[in-house]
């Protein structure tokens, strides 16, 4: 019996719901990523993958062994499991557009929305191809259902390939990414590489070299409830400070709707709470530590102005490490990126080394000791109702992985 094809493998891991959740102190943040972990578990077993398993925290692990003498690097691939908290990943309906003409393409279960080519400029290099969206109802999920499928095909390859030259492959699927905490309860002694490579990156030929620099704040505000008919002069409305420190942010900078390319930002992306006690919950970004050290700065003076206006209250601010720019590392291991590279070319794409606004496992992988460059998988509008993914750019992205566990196995 032959196995899945990419694509059969992809529509039937983003019909499974694995959003991950920032509220849960659990790990995984939900349980619903282990139906993903135990199918993918199962595949790989199926495939002669003997050794792999879920662990005990969610992660799958598993390695196909190298078929040369003299034993080559040994070479992780990585992807994640979760979806992003932000958007449902509830019942997706995939869609296909075969032979994508260069229009709008709508919904089919969002009459209001389409995806529109002025907003997607790329997908004018797309026509003819197929591509793949959810209804609209929901994301799609190919971050990073993409690079679990084109992972999962190029172990197929080397499967049905036996002579094809690879070294020993290590293959982990993370739970939790998307919070953050994708590789909180993983050691690189668990992964065993001496390299990794995490594919969840987006346009075709980018070799991610760089992440954002990332922590959180939370600004905890304590005010004084009363009784509002009897509030002359007592009440404290933490709401109201809340909202006092949110407005006094800049209106036309250093958020993530004013900025691009290598400029940093602060992002208050969670409020919550009544009169008595509110939280609000920032996420800071930038590209160097010292960029970030001054965002952090920036909201320790705004939130003293505020609440010097408010004797009564009490503020606490924490500040959380997140990770950061893998680049640092990187630069240290010059091979790991040079060796993605080639592959590109191999496949006769251009190859392009890219930053990442954003974060990936391998930012922290990195500085964990395992050097973790990220690879494109083809995806576009990640977190969105309108992502969307190319098959032909998936089918690409495998044959990047294939050429690169070839180079390695020469090395």
């Amino acid at each position: 019996m032959p196995y899945p094809t990419l694509l059969e493998r992809f529509l039937s891991y983003v019909r499974i719901d694995t959003q991950s959740s920032e509220q849960s102190e659990t790990f995984p943040s939900t349980a619903k990523q282990r139906s993903l972990a135990l199918l993918l578990s199962d595949e790989l077993l199926k495939l002669g993958l003997k050794d792999a398993s879920v662990n005990p925290w969610g992660y799958v692990l598993a390695t196909l062994e190298t078929n040369r003498r003299k034993k080559p690097p040994t070479i992780a691939l990585i992807a994640h499991l979760d979806t992003s908290p932000d958007v449902s990943g509830t019942d997706v309906v995939p869609c296909i557009h075969e032979n994508y003409d260069g229009r709008d393409i709508s919904f089919a279960g969002n009459g209001a929305m389409a995806l529109k080519v002025d907003d997607n400029p790329y997908l004018r290099e797309k026509i003819g191809k197929t591509i793949i969206t959810s209804d609209g109802s929901t994301l799609l999920g190919a971050d990073d259902k993409a690079g679990i499928a084109e992972i999962m095909a190029t172990l197929t390859f080397f499967i049905e390939h036996p002579k094809v030259p690879r070294p020993t492959i290590r293959v982990v699927f993370t739970p939790d990414e998307e919070t953050g905490r994708g590789v909180e309860h993983l050691t690189v002694e668990e992964i065993g590489a001496d390299y990794g490579y995490t594919v969840d990156g987006e346009k075709v030929g980018d070799v991610d070299q760089e992440t954002f620099c990332a922590d959180s704040m939370e600004i905890r505000i304590r005010g004084v409830n009363v009784h509002p008919g009897m509030a002359k002069n007592k009440l404290v409305n933490a709401i109201k400070i809340a909202a006092q420190i949110i407005g006094k942010l800049p209106k036309g900078k250093m958020s993530p709707e004013t900025t691009w390319k290598r400029e940093g930002y602060v992002h208050p992306h969670h409020v919550a709470g009544n009169v008595e006690e509110a939280t609000i919950k920032f996420l800071i970004r930038d590209f160097a530590d010292s960029g970030l050290k001054a965002k952090e700065v920036f909201i320790q003076k705004v939130v003293d102005d505020v609440m010097s206006l408010h004797p009564k209250a009490k503020s606490d601010v924490k500040v959380i490490e997140s990770y950061r720019n893998m680049k640092l590392i990187l630069d240290q291991h010059p091979i790991v990126l040079r060796m993605a590279e080639k592959a590109v070319r191999q496949s006769g794409l251009k190859s392009r080394r890219a930053i990442i606004r954003g974060g990936t496992d391998g930012a922290r992988l990195s500085f964990m000791g395992l050097p973790t460059p990220n690879l494109f998988t083809g995806g576009n509008n990640f977190h969105s109702k309108h992502e969307w993914i190319a098959l032909e750019d998936m089918e690409k992205a495998a044959e990047v992985l294939i050429h690169l566990l070839q180079v390695w196995a020469k090395k």
